[in-house]
C-alpha cells in the first residue's frame, strides 16, 4: 500500500491535493498560489516604488522637464529651479554612465541653495523627491553634532536615505540627500576657545568624508539606540549632496563687499547695490566669512540663491500651485459641505500682512489659520453650505489674533 503524502504549504497551511504545484524547500514548502501573490506583492512594493533593478537604466528626465514640474508647485525662482534641474539631471546621466577603463569619469557637484526663510528651499526638495525614481531623503542639520556627544552622528543622514531606499544598499548609492539649515552647523567663533565646537566646525568636519565619496559604515537604525546592531556599508560617491539654508545675517557680508565707496573721481558712476537683491552677488568667499570652512565649500562646487519674495509671488502662491493654500482650505470646508470663497481684497490683505512680518510664504499659512479659526470652529455644527470670507471679517479675525499683537522689527 502506498504511503500517503501529508505534506503541506508552510504558508497558506493547504494540502498537496488541494494545489496544483507545492515546491519543497530545505526546512519547509510553499505552493504555487502563494507564489503568485508574493510575485503580486513584490510588483506593487518594488516596481511601483521606482527601483528597477540595481542595473537597470534610470528614467532620463531632462533639465526642462524637472524644471516645468517644478514650476507647478513652487512659484518664481527661476534660477534655483533651472540650477537644481542641471543638478539632478547630469546626476542621472552620471549613474546612466557605463564607465569603460580609461574613460573620463565624471564628477558630481553638490548643490548649496542660499534664500531667506519661506522662499521655498525645502519645498524644492520636497516637489523634486516626488517625481524621481532614485531614493531620496531629507535630512536636519540642526541635530548633528560630533560623534560622542549628545544628538545625530552625520551617518544618521545615510540611515534616513538607506530607509527610503527598503534598506537596498544599491539603489541608496545613487541616491540624492537634502540636508536643510546647513547654516545651523556654521563656525560659532573665529577666537580660539578650550571647549570644542561639537554642532558647528565638528559637523562640518564630519561632513567632509560623506560628501566628497568614502565608504561609509551606516548604522540601519540610527546610531546609538541600537549599538548591536550590523553595520551597513554605503559607497557615498554616487550620491547627489543637496544643502539649503537661510544663511541669516549674509547679506551684510555681501553688502560689505560689492557696496563699498569708491574714493576720487569714479565714484558717481559707481553702480549702486540694490539692497533687496543682495543675494544674487553671493558667492563662495560670502559663505567662508559667514562660518563654512573652505575645505565643506570646496565639496559645493553649485551655489545658487532664491529670490525674497515680493507680493505679486506671494499672491500667485496663494491662488496658482497645485497645492495652494486658498486650495487647501477650500478643500478643507469641502469636506464639511461648505463651499468656501474669498473676497479677491481678503487676498491682498494676506499678502500685505505676509510682507509686514517678513515670514514668506510660510507667514501666509499663519495669516489664513488667524483669520479662518472661528470659521472652522464654528461652521462644522452649522447647516450653512456657503461661507464667504469678506475683507471686514478677515480684518476683524486678524485684529483678535494673537499675530495682531506682535511688534514688526
Amino acid at each position: 500500500m502506498a504511503k500517503k503524502d501529508s505534506s503541506s504549504c508552510s504558508f497558506c497551511g493547504r494540502p498537496r491535493a488541494q494545489v496544483g504545484l507545492l515546491i519543497a524547500g530545505i526546512s519547509g514548502h510553499i505552493c504555487d498560489h502563494c507564489v503568485g501573490q508574493a510575485q503580486t506583492i513584490i510588483k506593487e512594493e518594488v516596481v511601483d516604488d521606482g527601483y528597477n533593478g540595481e542595473d537597470a537604466p534610470l528614467n532620463l528626465l531632462k533639465p526642462q522637464e524637472i524644471k516645468a514640474a517644478l514650476d507647478e508647485y513652487v512659484i518664481g525662482q527661476d534660477d534655483a529651479k533651472k540650477t537644481l534641474s542641471v543638478a539632478v539631471y547630469n546626476h542621472y546621466k552620471r549613474l546612466n554612465q557605463r564607465v569603460e577603463p580609461g574613460d573620463i569619469e565624471i564628477e558630481k557637484s553638490n548643490v548649496v541653495l542660499v534664500g531667506r526663510t519661506g522662499t521655498g528651499k525645502t519645498l524644492l526638495a520636497k516637489t523634486i523627491a516626488k517625481m524621481l525614481n532614485v531614493p531620496f531623503c531629507i535630512a536636519d542639520a540642526t541635530v548633528l553634532t560630533e560623534a560622542g556627544y549628545v544628538g545625530e552622528d552625520v551617518e544618521s543622514i545615510l540611515s534616513r536615505l538607506l530607509q527610503a531606499a527598503d534598506y537596498n544598499a544599491s539603489a541608496a548609492e545613487r541616491g540624492i540627500v537634502f540636508i536643510d539649515e546647513i547654516d545651523k552647523v556654521a563656525r560659532k567663533s573665529d577666537n580660539p576657545s578650550i571647549t570644542r565646537d561639537v554642532s558647528g566646525e565638528g559637523v562640518q568636519q564630519a561632513l567632509l568624508k560623506l560628501l566628497e565619496g568614502a565608504t561609509v559604515n551606516v548604522p540601519p537604525q540610527g546610531g546609538r539606540k541600537h549599538p548591536e546592531q550590523k553595520m551597513i556599508q554605503i559607497d557615498t560617491k554616487n550620491i547627489l549632496f543637496v544643502c539649503g539654508g537661510a544663511f541669516d545675517g549674509i547679506e551684510k557680508l555681501i553688502a560689505s563687499r560689492v557696496n563699498r565707496q569708491t574714493i576720487g573721481f569714479g565714484s558717481s558712476e559707481e553702480e549702486r547695490i540694490d539692497g533687496e537683491s543682495l543675494l544674487k552677488y553671493i558667492n563662495p568667499t560670502d559663505l567662508k566669512s559667514f562660518g563654512l570652512i573652505p575645505e565643506l565649500i570646496g565639496r559645493f562646487p553649485v551655489l545658487t540663491h532664491l529670490n525674497p519674495l515680493d507680493g505679486a509671488s506671494l499672491r500667485r502662491i496663494l491662488t496658482e500651485p497645485k497645492n495652494a493654500l486658498v486650495k487647501q482650505y477650500v478643500k478643507l470646508f469641502e469636506l464639511d459641505g461648505i463651499d468656501l470663497k474669498f473676497d479677491g481684497e481678503v487676498l491682498d490683505y494676506i499678502v500685505e500682512k505676509a510682507i509686514e512680518f517678513k515670514l514668506g510664504a510660510r507667514g501666509l499659512r499663519s495669516i489664513c489659520e488667524a483669520i479662518l479659526t472661528e470659521a472652522m470652529f464654528d461652521l462644522p455644527s452649522k447647516n450653512e453650505t456657503e461661507f464667504k470670507v469678506t475683507l471686514d471679517y478677515a480684518q476683524k479675525q486678524f485684529a483678535k489674533s494673537k499675530m495682531a499683537k506682535l511688534k514688526v522689527a
